[in-house]
C-alpha cells in the first residue's frame, strides 16, 4: 500500500502522534496519483521499453495464417431405428457432455490419427512452417521410412506440435465449436483443420461402433452361458417330473413371467373320483330309501314298470269281455272259462313280475354302497398321492423358477443382441458446418494488438515496480510523513535548481523567504518566550539543507531586528564562512582550544544584520574539543548580548558532534532532505539525539519538489549541501 500516516495541518509545538485519524490522510488515489509523478520518468521508461519491444517482436515474427472450421456437435443424434444403442444418448448434464467433446477435440489420440491421415510426420514443410527445422532436428539419414511409426521422434513431434497449435474455441451458447490452426503456411493450415474435423468424426463413429462390437462380443458370450444353463435346469426340471411322476396337464404364464401349472394328472384324477364319489353317495343314498320302503317303493316301482303295466292292460281287457259274457252265459260257459283261465295266467305274471321289481330294490341298494365304498377307497388313495405330489412340487417350482429367470434373461439379452445389430445405422450427431478455406490474409502478428498489449504489459510492469519501489522506499516524501518520525513538521522548502541560496534568502518576496518565514512562525511557538534563545540545526546526513536552514533562519530573525549569531560548529566540513563570504582565520576551534576573548571571533556578514562565528582552523579531533565545558560557556555569553544563538551542527550519523553539542543549546531542529535518507535512518539519529537529552523542537522537510506536493506547496526554488569540498559547492550552487 502507499498510504503513510499523515502530519497535523499545522506544525503545532508538541510532537505528532504517528497514528492519525483516518480523515487526515490522504485520498488513495491522490496517493497514487503522487506516486506515479515521483517515479514519472521510470513509468514512461518501462512504457516505451513495452511498446518498442512490442513493435520490434510485431515485425521480425513470421506472419502466421489461421484456417477455421465450424463444427457442431448436436445433443442428441437421429434414431433412424428407434433401437436404443450402447451408449446413453441422453445425459443429465449437457455441460459435462460438451466438456467431454471439447477434450476429445483436444486429445492425444485424435492428433495421433491426423497425422497418420495426413502423413505430416514425413513432409518435412509441416515441420518448416511451424518453426521446426526438420533437417537439423532429425537424422538425414534415417529418412522418412519410419516416419508414421508413433514411437518415432518424428511422429511423436509432429503430434506435439498439432497438439500446440490447434485451437478449439466453443462458440458460447450454442452447440458450435470452431476449430483453427496456425502456421505459415495458408494450405497447410486448411489442410490440417480439415482433417482434424475429419478425423473427430471417424474417431466419434469408431468409439461407437467400437462400443457396439464389444458389446455384441459380451453378449454373443453371455448368451451362450445362459443358453447352456438354461438348458441345464430344464433338464433338471423334466427329470425331477419323470422321477417323481409330476404330469401337468396345462401351464399359464403371469404378467411376472413365471409359468405356473393349471394343474396336474393326479389332481384331475381326484377331481373325476370325487365327482363319481358325490354322485355314487346320492345313488346309494336314493336306493337305501327305496329299500328301507320296499312295499311302497315296490308297488310304485311296479306302476312305474312298462312290462307289469302291458299286462295288467291285457288283463283289463279280458275282464271287460269276460263280465260281458257273464251278462249272457253262466260261468261254466266255455268261452267264460278260457277267459277266466286267461285271467288267471295274467294274474300270476303280473305277480311274478312284481315280485321281481320287489326283489331288485334290495340289490340295487346293495350294488350302490359296493360302488360307494370303490370310490371312497379311490379317492383316500388318490389324496395321498395328491399330498406326497404337493411335497414334491416344492422342488418342482424351485426348478421352474430357475427355468423361468434363465428363460427371461435368455429371452432379453437376445433381443438386445439383436438390437445392437441394426443400432449403428443411427445418424452421426456431428457436422462439419463450414469447412476450412485457404486463408488469404496472415492473423498475425496483428501490429494494434500486439502494441496495445504492450502497452498494457508496460502499465502493468511499470504499476508493478512503482508499488515496489513505494513499498521498500522508506524515505520521507512529503509532509506527511514526518508524522511517523514523531515529531512535528515546522515548515517545508521547495526544491528549485539554478538559484543561488543567498540571494535567494536575501529577497524578501521570493518563495524560499516566504516558506522559511512559516518556519519562524512556527517557531515563536515552541517555548513560554517566544522563539528560542539557542538552537542547533542537524541532519541525518551531509547536504540535507541544514546549513542553508541555518542562514535562513538567521536571516529572517536578523531581518525583524533580533540580534542574531550564528555558529559555523561543523568543524570537518565547514560551509557557513563560504556561503556568507567572511573570513575563517579564526573561529570556534580557537575558542574550544583555549581562546579567551570570543569577542575576536565575531564576523559581520556584508548585506545583512547578523553575526556569525566561522569554524577556524580544522582540528584534528573536534570531538574532544566539544566534550570540554568551553562550548557551554560560549553558549552562556552569547545569549547575554544576543536574542537567538543558532548553530549549524555537523550530521548526526557517524559523529559524534551533533550530541555533544544538543547538550548545550536549548533545543533542536532537525532538517530532513525529501526523497533521500530512509526513515529508519532519520529515526536512529534522533534516537541518539534523546539519549543525549536534547529537546527536539521539530523537522523542516527540505528539497522538496512541487510536483509531488498537492496542496499549498508549489514553491519554486532548490539548493544543496555536500559534505567536504563538493558540499559547499552544492550549499552555494543549489541542491
Amino acid at each position: 500500500m502507499l498510504t503513510k500516516p499523515a502530519t497535523n495541518s499545522i506544525a503545532g509545538v508538541q510532537p505528532v502522534d504517528a497514528a492519525e485519524p483516518a480523515a487526515a490522510q490522504l485520498p488513495v488515489l491522490l496517493q497514487y496519483f503522487r506516486a506515479i509523478l515521483r517515479h514519472k520518468f521510470a513509468i514512461v521508461g518501462i512504457v516505451a521499453t513495452s511498446i518498442l519491444v512490442g513493435l520490434i517482436f510485431s515485425l521480425i515474427i513470421t506472419p502466421k495464417y489461421t484456417a477455421v472450421s465450424r463444427v457442431e456437435i448436436s445433443r442428441t443424434q437421429n434414431n433412424v431405428t428407434n433401437v436404443q444403442g450402447v451408449e446413453q444418448s441422453d445425459r443429465r448434464q449437457d455441460v459435462e457432455f460438451y466438456q467431454t467433446q471439447y477434450a476429445l477435440l483436444e486429445s492425444r489420440s485424435l492428433a495421433e490419427r491426423v497425422v497418420r491421415e495426413g502423413g505430416f510426420a514425413g513432409y518435412d514443410a509441416f515441420f518448416e512452417a511451424l518453426g521446426v527445422d526438420a533437417a537439423s532436428e532429425f537424422d538425414a539419414s534415417a529418412g522418412n521410412a519410419r516416419a508414421n511409426d508413433p514411437a518415432g521422434p518424428r511422429f511423436r513431434l509432429a503430434t506435439d506440435l498439432l497438439l500446440r497449435h490447434i485451437a478449439i474455441s466453443p462458440i458460447r451458447g450454442s452447440s458450435l465449436v470452431d476449430v483453427g490452426f496456425a502456421s505459415a503456411d495458408p494450405e497447410l493450415s486448411a489442410r490440417v483443420v480439415n482433417t482434424w474435423t475429419g478425423q473427430y468424426i471417424a474417431a466419434t463413429l469408431d468409439r461407437r461402433f467400437s462400443s457396439t462390437a464389444d458389446a455384441r462380443k459380451f453378449l454373443e458370450n453371455r448368451l451362450s452361458d445362459l443358453r447352456a444353463r438354461l438348458e441345464q435346469s430344464e433338464r433338471d426340471l423334466v427329470g425331477y417330473a419323470t422321477n417323481k411322476e409330476i404330469i401337468t396337464l396345462g401351464q399359464t404364464s403371469g404378467a411376472d413371467g413365471r409359468t405356473r401349472p393349471e394343474r396336474t394328472l393326479v389332481a384331475a384324477s381326484l377331481e373325476a373320483l370325487n365327482a363319481e364319489l358325490a354322485g355314487a353317495v346320492a345313488a346309494r343314498v336314493q336306493a337305501e330309501s327305496i329299500a328301507r320302503n320296499q312295499s311302497r317303493s315296490a308297488n310304485a316301482d311296479a306302476l312305474a314298470n312298462t312290462a307289469i303295466n302291458g299286462l295288467r292292460e291285457s288283463r283289463g281287457k279280458l275282464a271287460a269281455d269276460y263280465a260281458k259274457l257273464m251278462n249272457q252265459f253262466e260261468p261254466e260257459y266255455p268261452a267264460a272259462q278260457a277267459l277266466q283261465s286267461q285271467i288267471a295266467a295274467l294274474d300270476q305274471a303280473i305277480a311274478r313280475e312284481e315280485g321281481r321289481v320287489s326283489q331288485s330294490a334290495s340289490t340295487g341298494y346293495r350294488q350302490a354302497l359296493q360302488r360307494e365304498q370303490d370310490l371312497r377307497r379311490r379317492v383316500e388313495a388318490s389324496k395321498g398321492g395328491l399330498l406326497s405330489e404337493q411335497r414334491n412340487t416344492i422342488q418342482y417350482n424351485i426348478y421352474q423358477r430357475e427355468v423361468d429367470t434363465n428363460r427371461a434373461l435368455y429371452d432379453g439379452l437376445l433381443q438386445r443382441y439383436k438390437e445392437i445389430g441394426v443400432a449403428g445405422v443411427n445418424v452421426n450427431n456431428i457436422s462439419v458446418v463450414d469447412p476450412a478455406v485457404i486463408p488469404k490474409k496472415p492473423t498475425s502478428p496483428n501490429l494494434p494488438l500486439n502494441l496495445a498489449l504492450s502497452f498494457l504489459l508496460g502499465v502493468f510492469i511499470s504499476g508493478a515496480v512503482v508499488v515496489g519501489l513505494e513499498q521498500i522506499d522508506e524515505s520521507i516524501r512529503d509532509p506527511e510523513d514526518v508524522a511517523r518520525l514523531g515529531v512535528p513538521l515546522l515548515g517545508t522548502v521547495p526544491n528549485v535548481p539554478g538559484e543561488e541560496i543567498v540571494t535567494t534568502i536575501r529577497d524578501p518576496k521570493s518563495t524560499v523567504s516566504e516558506a522559511y518565514m512559516s518556519v519562524q512562525t512556527n517557531l515563536s511557538f515552541l517555548t513560554e518566550h517566544g522563539i528560542p534563545k539557542s538552537l542547533m540545526m542537524t541532519s541525518t546526513r551531509e547536504a540535507e539543507g541544514k546549513s542553508t536552514s541555518a542562514i535562513a533562519l538567521a536571516t529572517l530573525l536578523s531581518r525583524m531586528g533580533r540580534r542574531v549569531v550564528l555558529i559555523d560548529a561543523d568543524m570537518r566540513s565547514p560551509s557557513v564562512d563560504s556561503m556568507l563570504s567572511v573570513g575563517n582565520e579564526q573561529g570556534l576551534s580557537n575558542y574550544l582550544s583555549g581562546m579567551d576573548d570570543w569577542r575576536q571571533l565575531i564576523r559581520s556578514v556584508e548585506g545583512l544584520s547578523l553575526d556569525a562565528i566561522t569554524t577556524g582552523p580544522m582540528p584534528p579531533n573536534s570531538a574532544e574539543l566539544l566534550s570540554t565545558p568551553r562550548m557551554n560557556n560560549l553558549i552562556k555569553a552569547l545569549n547575554e548580548h544576543y536574542d537567538v544563538v543558532i548553530i549549524d551542527s555537523p550530521p548526526v550519523l557517524g559523529l559524534a558532534d551533533a550530541p555533544l553539542i544538543s547538550a548545550t543549546c536549548e533545543g533542536v531542529v532537525y532538517a530532513i532532505e525529501a526523497n533521500r535518507v530512509k526513515s529508519r535512518g532519520i529515526a536512529t539519529a534522533m534516537e541518539r539525539l534523546r539519549r543525549s537529552n536534547a529537546q527536539i523542537f521539530g523537522a523542516i522537510l527540505t528539497k522538496l519538489d512541487k510536483h509531488a506536493l498537492s496542496f499549498g506547496y508549489g514553491y519554486g526554488y532548490g539548493y544543496g549541501y555536500g559534505y567536504g569540498k563538493d558540499s559547499r559547492e552544492s550549499e552555494m550552487g543549489g541542491a
